[in-house]
C-alpha cells in the first residue's frame, strides 16, 4: 500500500480568511514552543483552537507530525463531532482522543478559545501524587482553588467521559487528569500557553522539592495562597500571556531553519 506520509503542505495563506490565519499561526507556534520547552510526548497529545467565525469548528494537529513540524497549512479542520471537514493531501488524519477530550470543553465552555493537553513526565508525576498538585511556589499558588481533578478511565476514546470531563473541569482553566496528565484551556492561545508552561513548572518543581521528602515541604498559609491566586486571575491585573506571546513569538522568528517556519 503505498501511503502518502509528507509533510510538504502548500501555504493557505490568501485562501482563508485573515482572522483564521491568525488562529493558524498562532496555534501552530504554540506546537512549536510546547516543543521548544519539552511538553511533548512523540507524536501523541494536541492542542486545538476555535476557529473565528466559523461555529463549532476547530483546528487540530494531523495524527503522526512532530510538533516542530507543524505549521499554520498543516493544520485539519474537524467539527465538534470529530468529522474532518478539511485538511492538507495526505495519508495523515487525526487522533480521536484529541476530540474527545478537547471538542466537550469547547461546546460547554463558549469561553475558551484554546486547549492543551500533555502527557510530561512531571505533569504525569504530579497526576499519580494523592496529594496532587501542592501550593509549594509562587507559581503553583496561580492554581489554588482554581484546578479541577478527573480520575483516569483509561484512554480517552469513549464519548460517555466526556460529560464527567466537562463536570470535572467545571469552571476552572486547569485540570489534572489522574494517572494520566494536564489540560488546560483558555481564552487564547497565548494564555492557554501561558498557563500549561506554569503548569508544568509547577509539576516540575513538585518533584523536585518531594524528592527531598514530604516532610521538607513548606506549604504558605491559606490567606497568602487565597491572594496569590486571585492575584494571576484574567481579571485581576491582566490576563497573562498576552503580553508574553510577542516575546514567544519573536523567540520563534528567531530560531535556526531545518522546519519550514511555523507560519508557512
Amino acid at each position: 500500500m503505498n501511503m502518502r506520509y509528507t509533510t510538504d503542505f502548500p501555504s493557505l495563506r490568501g485562501q482563508v480568511d485573515e482572522a483564521e490565519w491568525r488562529a493558524r499561526r498562532d496555534l501552530a507556534a504554540c506546537y512549536r514552543l510546547m516543543d521548544r520547552y519539552g511538553m511533548t510526548d512523540l507524536i501523541y497529545n494536541h492542542i486545538t483552537a476555535q476557529i473565528p467565525g466559523k461555529p463549532q469548528r476547530l483546528l487540530i494537529n494531523l495524527y503522526g507530525l512532530l510538533y516542530r513540524e507543524i505549521t499554520a497549512s498543516s493544520l485539519a479542520e474537524i467539527d465538534y463531532e470529530g468529522n474532518v471537514v478539511a485538511k492538507p493531501d495526505t495519508d495523515y488524519g487525526i487522533n480521536k482522543s484529541g476530540y474527545v477530550i478537547h471538542s466537550c470543553i469547547h461546546k460547554a465552555r463558549p469561553d475558551v478559545h484554546c486547549v492543551i493537553h500533555t502527557h510530561t513526565r512531571a505533569g504525569m508525576a504530579v497526576s499519580a501524587m494523592r496529594c496532587g498538585l501542592l501550593p509549594i511556589t509562587q507559581t503553583a499558588s496561580r492554581f489554588h482553588g482554581h484546578i479541577g481533578y478527573h480520575a483516569f478511565e483509561g484512554p480517552a476514546i469513549d464519548l460517555a467521559e466526556q460529560e464527567r470531563l466537562v463536570a470535572d473541569l467545571g469552571a476552572h482553566n486547569a485540570m489534572v487528569l489522574r494517572n494520566h496528565g494536564l489540560l488546560v484551556c483558555g481564552a487564547s492561545v497565548a494564555q492557554a500557553f501561558n498557563l500549561m508552561y506554569q503548569l508544568e513548572m509547577a509539576c516540575r518543581a513538585q518533584v523536585d522539592a518531594m524528592a527531598a521528602g514530604p516532610d521538607e515541604v513548606l506549604v504558605p498559609g491559606d490567606a497568602v495562597l487565597e491572594r496569590s491566586a486571585h492575584l494571576y486571575q484574567p481579571g485581576t491585573r491582566r490576563p497573562y500571556g498576552e503580553l508574553e506571546w510577542h516575546a514567544m513569538l519573536r523567540l520563534l522568528d528567531a530560531e535556526p531553519g531545518g522546519y519550514p517556519r511555523y507560519d508557512a
